[in-house]
């Protein structure tokens, strides 16, 4: 696909006149899909698709569009010449863009991981042995992903990586299941063994008489996908500069108020680590990591191209973290529900919006298999329950420690295509967390 793609922007770049640039992005997978249920594989494919996004420049003035490729020279030859007439026929009739910023300056790179996932018959194997005599509902994703950039500049990145995720659930009735995932850059069964054994007996605890407790303050573990509905609320806008600088992000009263976290919480974009591509669609690099929030201060934003223009800075990445990343803390695993002590340790949230955003305060439900927890024992399966919080208490004052190990969780988002968003994330032990329902 890299040849193929870099010979086809030459074609192109042939084609130009005048003052005319061109960038071209390119996005490809070939990818492995396997829907279960009840135990049983339900449905199987594999896609194999390419896409190829251009933008046309002349002075201020650009427009954008994709088409897809077919791996053929040349029939993509023509797709892209086509696509390319059909955008410089729209040329005069668009304004000036004031906020347009590419890189004029080449900067090629080439990251390629090497493919360590086995084959996806040895993985769905390994799925259907765990939910052997159980009820298992999940989807499983594995395959490769490759990205590429190149302008009529010369400029020339790609790049390449494997991946799968699985995510699945135990069922066992009406609206309780136990739902979890394992994701990953390489297959480790005895991590998937592990989270089995956990799910299964988070299963066994669902079959017991559910509680109800009275709204108020508990004392709650969030495990690290609970906490990745957090953090994915707080990403839309909260390290955005676009959102700083208009002053619509949840984060106001760090900027103008100092309000901090807790100094445990760091919390970074960290593109060496990630699954997502490390350039921008405009040809910048991204630097390997942008710290965000640091030992529970209010660091640096995230500066797309189009706000670096407008607000005169450096961009560094696009407006929401792609490969977010919170540093770990020092609860062991093991450790978490003596830790707990007595209170409600949550799996899974979701429904969650702010409920005040200059306030930092969420609302959101309890999901699938949450907890009440007494003397560090797990007693009874909890019924749904909403929380009123403010990410200030959960992470900031109310923060009594974190876990020490995180897990990698890449974004399950298969529109167009699979996505290369991902969370590495620790666990949360909160005092006094709000319960309203």
């Amino acid at each position: 696909m890299q040849q193929p793609f870099f010979d086809l922007v030459d074609h192109l770049t042939g084609q130009l006149a005048g003052q005319e640039v061109l960038l071209a992005y390119f996005s490809g997978e070939q990818s492995d899909f396997v829907r279960f249920n009840k135990s049983l594989i339900r449905q199987a494919g594999s896609v194999t698709q390419s896409w190829l996004s251009l933008d046309l420049i002349d002075g201020r003035r650009h427009v954008a569009g994709s088409c897809t490729l077919t791996g053929e020279p040349e029939i993509d030859r023509r797709r892209g010449s086509d696509l390319l007439a059909d955008l410089r026929s729209q040329l005069p009739s668009v304004p000036e863009d004031p906020y347009l910023l590419y890189s004029t300056t080449p900067q090629s790179t080439e990251q390629v991981r090497p493919n360590q996932l086995p084959d996806s018959g040895e993985i769905v194997d390994a799925v259907l042995a765990a939910g052997a005599g159980l009820d298992l509902v999940g989807i499983l994703a594995a395959g490769g992903i490759v990205a590429g950039f190149a302008n009529s500049l010369g400029q020339r990145n790609w790049f390449s990586t494997h991946s799968f995720h699985f995510d699945w659930s135990f069922y066992h009735a009406a609206d309780k299941a136990v739902k979890t995932s394992h994701a990953g850059f390489a297959w480790d069964q005895s991590a998937f063994d592990r989270k089995v054994a956990d799910a299964r007996e988070q299963l066994a605890i669902l079959a017991r008489e559910p509680k109800t407790i009275q709204p108020g303050k508990y004392r709650v573990y969030l495990a690290p996908a609970a906490l990745k509905e957090i953090m994915s609320s707080m990403c839309w806008g909260g390290f955005s500069l676009k959102a700083h600088r208009t002053k619509t992000t949840c984060l106001l009263k760090m900027i103008e108020q100092g309000r901090t976290l807790a100094p445990s919480v760091t919390i970074r974009e960290n593109t060496a680590e990630g699954l997502a591509p490390n350039f921008l669609s405009g040809g910048f690099i991204r630097p390997p990591s942008v710290t965000m929030i640091q030992a529970g201060r209010l660091k640096e934003a995230l500066a797309s191209p189009r706000s670096a223009k407008e607000f005169d800075v450096q961009p560094n990445s696009n407006e929401y973290p792609e490969s977010l990343d919170m540093s770990a803390g020092q609860i062991a695993p093991e450790a978490v529900l003596k830790e707990l002590g007595t209170g409600v340790y949550v799996n899974r949230l979701w429904y969650l919006n702010f409920s005040d955003l200059p306030a930092s305060r969420l609302t959101g439900m309890t999901r699938f298999a949450t907890f009440w927890v007494e003397g560090g024992h797990v007693v009874a399966p909890l019924n749904v329950m909403r929380f009123d919080e403010t990410i200030y208490n959960m992470l900031g004052e109310n923060l009594l420690g974190l876990t020490s190990q995180r897990d990698l969780m890449p974004s399950s988002e298969t529109y167009r295509c699979r996505s290369t968003r991902s969370a590495r994330l620790p666990g949360a032990l909160i005092g006094d967390f709000a319960f309203t329902l």
